[in-house]
């Protein structure tokens, strides 16, 4: 598998979080070799069901009045 951010090879393995609430204290999912990046089914997930944003917000610049 390609890694999506760097291209990379990524590997398959088995990930501990000892303080997740739900009391599943293991998951499995792809890890990058080259950036480190983590991908599992939870983190596709969330990625489909994101809601665009709406209004972008932007930063207008003013120039400063000469005096």
């Amino acid at each position: 598998m390609e890694c999506p951010k760097c291209k990379g090879l990524m590997a398959y393995e088995q990930f501990f979080d000892y303080e997740d609430d739900t009391g599943k204290t293991s998951f499995t999912g792809w890890r990058c070799l080259i950036c480190g990046k983590i991908l599992d089914p939870l983190i596709d997930a969330h990625r489909k069901n994101r809601i665009p944003a709406l209004v972008s917000k932007t930063r207008r610049k003013f120039a400063a009045k000469p005096a």
